[in-house]
């Protein structure tokens, strides 16, 4: 059972955002209807707000590395020219074609793509991102740690963000993101912000996980006050 005044502790600015990638719209979720987006990642700032929604792969075009991150199959007259886009990003000296393909995608190509809060929507997540500070994707980590989802160490990810997705996807595992310049114009990602990615079917075992790893933080956090207050004081006579 997810436990949400847990996430409500923690304190987000916003809700984790559920993503899931399928074959057909799902059942009782309506379709996007907001309007052109400028990229894919915009759609998560909408779910962080609480709506929960579908899009078709044509909703995405206007990201040809968010298209080709995500899997998505495109007629040509609406597909966006990702070697254009790439050739932009290297003449800016943003990216070295060397690192292009490295970047993680989605294995199967999705014919739909589903958005909304994590645990209150009525489909089954692939994966959990989550805008979180560093101090707050610290306990999600030791979260994950605990639920048997992270090792000690995780992958971190830049550009592009929305890598993050496959990344966790694939691996199984929890992965982090510094983000990208595209994704924090589109999103509104603050500069004290990142992206920390759960896989979908983990996501209850590391809210699960929350609350006694919170209460063990603020122990330790109580301990190292104290023990600070005590060296200082002992250090002034």
């Amino acid at each position: 059972m997810l436990h949400h005044d847990e996430l409500d502790r923690l304190g987000l600015d916003g809700e984790p955002v559920a993503i899931a990638f399928l074959a057909e719209p799902p059942a009782g979720v309506a379709p996007w209807d907001g309007g052109e987006v400028a990229a894919g990642c915009a759609f998560w700032r909408h779910a962080r707000a609480g709506q929960t929604f579908y899009t078709e792969p044509a909703a995405h075009r206007h990201c040809a590395v968010g298209v080709h991150v995500h899997g998505l199959s495109l007629p040509d007259d609406q597909a966006g020219d990702l070697g254009a886009s790439i050739e932009l990003m290297v003449g800016a000296g943003y990216l070295d074609p060397a690192e292009v393909p490295a970047i993680p995608t989605v294995a199967d190509a999705p014919r739909y793509v589903a958005y909304g809060p994590a645990g209150r929507v009525p489909f089954d997540a692939d994966v959990v991102v989550v805008a979180a500070t560093p101090a707050q994707a610290m306990l999600l980590h030791e979260a994950a740690m605990r639920a048997g989802v992270s090792p000690m160490t995780v992958p971190v990810a830049g550009r592009p963000a929305c890598a993050i997705l496959p990344l966790a996807m694939q691996s199984s595992q929890s992965a982090l993101s510094l983000g990208c310049a595209g994704n924090r114009v589109t999103t509104g990602l603050g500069d004290g912000e990142l992206y920390s990615a759960v896989p979908g079917a983990s996501w209850p075992a590391v809210v699960d996980a929350l609350a006694a790893i919170r209460s063990a933080n603020e122990a330790m956090a109580a301990y190292y006050e104290h023990r600070a207050e005590r060296v200082s004081a002992a250090d002034s006579h």
